[in-house]
């Protein structure tokens, strides 16, 4: 039987703080491996990569804010507030239009942010 194929039958017992413990099951998961396999790849100095797409994070983070914006600007319009007097029903479609069109963006985002297997 090839070493590969072998069952795995010793442990290492490593001890840790709670705070270092949190960490690693923090990174373990952001990389879809489960803790033990985890701490056996990056001991054995195999490079983990997360699941995640940072970039894409930081664009839903950032579209995020451009929805509460614009969330603040319709909010401001619905209360009748003396700011928004001069602005009329067709300025506030508009901003719904491109609140519809962020949310779209976003959730196109949010279907890639997760990197499939392959390209990890």
């Amino acid at each position: 039987m090839a070493e590969k194929n072998r069952p795995r039958a010793q442990q290492l017992h490593v001890p840790v703080r709670p705070d270092e413990k949190a960490t690693i099951e923090k990174l373990a998961a952001s990389t879809g491996l489960p803790v033990a396999a985890y701490l056996r790849n990056v001991g054995l100095g195999y490079q983990v990569h997360s699941i995640l797409d940072r970039d894409q994070v930081d664009e839903l983070a950032r579209i995020n804010g451009d929805l509460g914006r614009l969330g603040g600007l319709l909010k401001l319009w619905l209360t009748d507030d003396p700011r928004t007097a001069q602005y009329g029903e067709r300025l506030i479609r508009a901003v719904l239009a491109q609140i519809e069109n962020t949310q779209g963006k976003m959730q196109e985002i949010m279907q890639t942010v997760v990197l499939p297997k392959a390209s990890r």
